[in-house]
């Protein structure tokens, strides 16, 4: 199999909800629906186009994976951006999902848990709320720079590969100061 790469659109405070449009996902009271779109330009083209230039499959979460077989199956394909519609339907297409059941009915879908690159488009915005890339509870790793590009508009493209579990480090003096040693006690009483 194929390295699988994720491409996500990112808000500076990590979210991903609906980059495309209003109606992609307006769960929750989401109102930013294609928030992402006036970011993109010439250098965001390129980078697209760069990810669909090789061999490539989809990798999706299933709410896009639910966004995408539900209008590119639909689309006509010799229509404005219609190269993209031909091989969304004809490539792999890889839902991750926590979730139970999954509808993988749109032709060769398959039903994923792990990812090992992710590339992300991250949009010089915050949205306050919103679903993220990796919601609260998602397993640890880390990863290593592989490539970036800042386009004109300030978006931030980069490009990472896994590499393996989250390394820590101590930066505390060797020995604390009372001040220190005081809000440690506190932190015990608060949470």
């Amino acid at each position: 199999m194929r390295k699988i790469i994720v491409g996500a659109q990112l808000s500076l405070d990590g979210i991903m909800q609906a980059p495309g449009g209003p109606t992609e996902d307006p769960t929750k009271n989401f109102k930013f629906g294609g928030w992402a779109m006036p970011y993109f330009d010439q250098t965001a083209g390129e980078e697209i186009n760069r990810l669909f230039a090789e061999p490539f499959d989809l990798l999706l979460g299933r709410k896009t994976y639910e966004i995408f077989a539900a209008y590119w199956p639909y689309y006509n394909e010799d229509a404005k951006d219609g190269d993209i519609a031909k091989r969304f339907n004809r490539i792999t297409k890889y839902v991750v999902s926590s979730a139970g059941k999954v509808d993988t009915s749109w032709n060769d879908t398959v039903l994923l848990r792990n990812v090992d690159d992710i590339s992300t488009f991250t949009v010089p915005v915050i949205l306050g709320h919103g679903k993220k890339l990796f919601a609260d509870g998602a397993a640890p790793h880390s990863y290593t720079l592989s490539g970036s590009r800042v386009a004109d508009t300030g978006m931030v493209v980069a490009h990472y590969e896994r590499a393996g579990e989250v390394k820590t480090a101590d930066a505390a003096r060797d020995t604390p100061s009372d001040k220190e040693r005081a809000r440690q006690e506190r932190m015990k009483y608060e949470g």
